[in-house]
């Protein structure tokens, strides 16, 4: 006589439980939109009946077990060690795979929106995520998607699961990997990146896709394409991982504030809808370290309290560096990017320049050069000396002369007046004269000792290949964070030191108040011409001035000591 197979029966481990309980009582310091999704889960244990929902502890464990049993870290300091989840997100997948629709016992949520700060292990959750998609969700052919703005960002995830797989010989006895493809053999499954611009998005059928870095999305195409996608699958999942960003009309930002409607039922019936969002909110002080586990659950362990308190402490002192720090560190939304120049800094740095002792002396130059109907800028910036600790800056700025009037009086620019003043100069016409501005140039070298003059290289236009010929040293110059980072910080720097001398300058100081910076997801910093409020022409160029005059300052020599015994 045969025995029947018995079914194991799958306990839950009861940490959910806890830190759900925790987190609604007060006794963890979680943000008010977790606390809000742990207090909707113990309302729908409740009700959920009601509605046909009902939670299975089994199912919440089922995935929990997959991911600490198979998955293995695949970067940093925990590389090749099993993936033991925190308790932050033990219950968030817990709430997220337990709850199924009564009747068909299929999975509740369709859609899962994650936004957590950097270095929360977000990547590395959607990886485990993802292979549990491909494999043990009981879905036959399961596709399973990363889609990103780049192929680059998409394989970050796809790559953290390839190395999951090949450390784990029971994952790797059942997969097999090819160049940007998962498969599973037994059932037809398969798991690939995919950028955001790949045609291959038409005609998708996903059992899962995780949308990696949505506040990097400048659309919604990608988001629509999947959504309408998703219908032909029993139980799909979209999840969207992403930290916040300072973009409030974006897709990204509607997103976050759905969640929050539907936390607080503003928005009712939506069951498909699942959201975890640590973060800080509008009232919560980002220098008060009591707040900083609310936007990082895994303080302490992915995230080290040293490495946060050495971000705050750049913040504190660098205005521009703090909307990196609170959009990347606290995942708190901005409203814009982050605001360059502290004005006081800048004003105190109107020490005079004296061009008679400037004269001869070496100097860097910086040339933007506007569009034919608007503002050029010719900056030169003279590096210390033994003798004076200062960085000295002239700037020089263009704008056609049939302009000035309709500026000053279209867009309260004082034009005119800065004219009269002998600080900008007027070319004929209604457009831009570079003739003159290479005139300017010629007799300016004939006064200072100008060494290099960098120019935008992706605005090169013939006054460059002239100046060239007049025997200027012409330098192409980067506009993207790898060229403007280090020299837009610097600049920063000088001023808050106290280092630059502009004079008192009323265009350039105009300009700094009008500088919008951006930053990229590694904190590099730019400016950003198209947020700005006006003109910045004077200040990119000083940037890149200033750049080559600290590629060319000489480095201090050590003298080896000498010892006499």
């Amino acid at each position: 006589m045969t025995k029947k197979r018995q079914r194991m029966t799958i306990k839950a481990d009861g940490r959910a439980d806890e830190y759900i309980r925790k987190a609604v009582s007060g006794e963890i310091v979680v943000s008010r939109w977790v606390k809000m999704t742990c207090e909707r889960h113990l309302r729908d244990l409740e009700d959920g009946h009601l509605r046909n929902l009902r939670f299975s502890p089994a199912r919440a464990q089922h995935v929990i077990n997959f991911i600490e049993g198979l998955c293995k870290h695949s970067d940093g300091a925990y590389a090749g060690r099993a993936f033991i989840l925190q308790d932050w997100q033990v219950a968030c997948l817990s709430i997220l795979f337990g709850w199924l629709k009564a009747d068909t016992k299929y999975r509740r949520f369709r859609y899962a929106f994650l936004e957590l700060a950097r270095g929360s292990g977000k990547s590395t959750l959607a990886s485990a995520i993802a292979l549990y998609l491909l494999i043990a969700d009981g879905e036959p052919s399961a596709h399973v998607f990363c889609v990103a703005t780049k192929m680059d960002q998409a394989k970050v995830t796809f790559g953290q699961a390839e190395k999951m797989v090949s450390q784990s010989p029971t994952l790797r006895k059942r997969l097999k990997s090819q160049r940007n493809l998962l498969s599973y053999p037994a059932n037809g499954s398969k798991f690939q990146p995919l950028s955001s611009d790949a045609s291959s998005l038409d005609g998708l059928s996903p059992s899962g896709c995780i949308i990696d870095e949505l506040h990097a999305h400048k659309d919604r195409r990608v988001y629509d394409k999947l959504v309408t996608a998703l219908g032909k699958r029993r139980q799909p999942l979209l999840a969207i991982t992403t930290t916040s960003g300072f973009d409030r009309l974006s897709l990204c930002y509607e997103l976050h504030t759905y969640s929050e409607r539907v936390l607080t039922s503003v928005i009712t019936g939506d069951d498909a809808w699942f959201s975890w969002i640590a973060g800080l909110s509008e009232d919560d002080d980002p220098f008060d370290e009591a707040n900083w586990p609310k936007a990082n659950p895994g303080l302490g362990q992915t995230v080290q309290w040293d490495e946060l308190r050495s971000e705050a402490n750049k913040a504190r002192e660098s205005p521009s560096y703090l909307n990196a720090f609170l959009t990347l560190r606290l995942n708190f939304w901005t409203k814009t990017h982050s605001v360059w120049m502290p004005l006081d800094k800048w004003d105190a740095c109107d020490t005079p320049v004296d061009i008679e002792k400037l004269k001869g002396r070496k100097c860097f130059a910086g040339l933007d050069l506007s569009t034919l109907f608007d503002l050029s800028a010719f900056v030169l910036v003279f590096p210390p000396i033994p003798e004076d600790p200062h960085y000295y800056v002239l700037p020089y700025f263009w704008v056609p002369k049939d302009n000035i009037r309709k500026r000053s009086l279209e867009d309260k620019v004082p034009y005119e007046v800065w004219h009269r003043q002998g600080l900008l100069f007027a070319t004929d016409g209604d457009v831009i004269d570079y003739d003159a501005i290479r005139l300017k140039i010629q007799e300016l070298g004939k006064v200072f000792n100008i060494a290099e003059i960098a120019f935008d290289r992706w605005n090169a236009t013939q006054i460059t290949t002239q100046l060239a010929g007049d025997n200027f040293e012409m330098c192409k110059f980067g506009q993207g964070f790898a060229s403007m980072g280090a020299p837009t910080k610097r600049l920063l720097e000088i001023v808050v030191s106290g280092q630059l001398a502009h004079g008192g300058n009323p265009i350039l100081r105009w300009m700094a108040g009008n500088a919008v910076a951006k930053t990229d997801p590694s904190a590099n910093m730019k400016l950003d011409k198209s947020k700005s409020a006006e003109k910045i022409d004077g200040l990119v160029a000083a940037i890149m001035a200033l750049d080559r005059a600290e590629v060319h300052q000489p480095k201090p020599t050590i003298t080896p000591s000498i010892h006499v015994w």
